[in-house]
């Protein structure tokens, strides 16, 4: 079975070589890049299946870096994780805006990233093996193996962390998650994220499915559901 690869884009060399070092060790393939440019055409030519990319860049930033991958279908479902020093609340929203599946903040535990890159892993896996690949309801179509949402069969842009919440509420219509679920769920549970980054993330959902928005239903003091046909 071929080895996994993982595109590391980060300009501390001493911090690339930490990383390369325990990601082999684990049994990985590793990429080393060192600036968001040359980290961009790592990533469209040599397919990786994790991006560990940072944040504060030369040449590109890593927030660029990352919108311009999710803005190309060769390269939009890539898994891509953001590594910074900023830890405030509004740096984590701005890099799941653009499309982060995570988020880690520097410095951080080698065997802690590890195990979020395996997270990623299996529930990129859970994904490709399930059998139901398309569902719909509402007007609203998602195909997982596309990741490609259509609303009224017009064809709408999520993002992958917007994309998987959807996919979890419509999968049990009538369901009342709360928003720990949802991270736990859709985001997955190795995934550190704030509660009211699920609401900003149902925000937008409502506003990029327009009409069809009051398809998701908020149940007050509890958290979402998808209405029931």
């Amino acid at each position: 079975m071929p080895r996994k690869k993982i595109l590391v884009v980060e300009d501390d060399r001493a911090l690339s070589e930490v990383l390369s070092y325990n990601l082999e060790k684990a049994g990985f393939e590793v990429i080393l890049s060192f600036d968001g440019r040359d980290g961009l055409h790592q990533a469209q030519t040599k397919q990786p299946d994790i991006i560990l990319l940072d944040v504060m860049l030369p040449i590109m930033d890593g927030i660029e870096v990352c919108r311009r991958l999710r803005a190309s279908q060769d390269t939009e479902a890539f898994n891509i994780v953001l590594l910074t020093a900023k830890s405030e609340e509004s740096d984590q929203l701005v890099g799941f805006s653009v499309g982060a599946d995570d988020y880690v903040t520097k410095p951080f535990s080698v065997k802690v990233l590890l195990e979020r890159v395996k997270a990623l892993l299996r529930r990129k896996q859970a994904l490709e093996t399930n059998d139901a690949d398309v569902v719909s309801s509402q007007g609203i179509t998602l195909d997982r193996r596309k990741y490609r949402t259509l609303v009224d069969e017009q064809s709408i842009e999520l993002t992958k962390s917007e994309f998987r919440l959807l996919d979890t509420l419509m999968r049990q219509p009538g369901r009342a998650f709360e928003r720990s679920e949802l991270i736990d769920s859709a985001l997955g549970e190795d995934t550190l994220v704030l509660e009211r980054t699920i609401d900003v993330h149902i925000r937008a959902i409502r506003k990029k499915i327009g009409e069809k928005a009051d398809a998701i239903e908020t149940v007050r003091g509890v958290g979402y559901r998808f209405k029931e046909n």
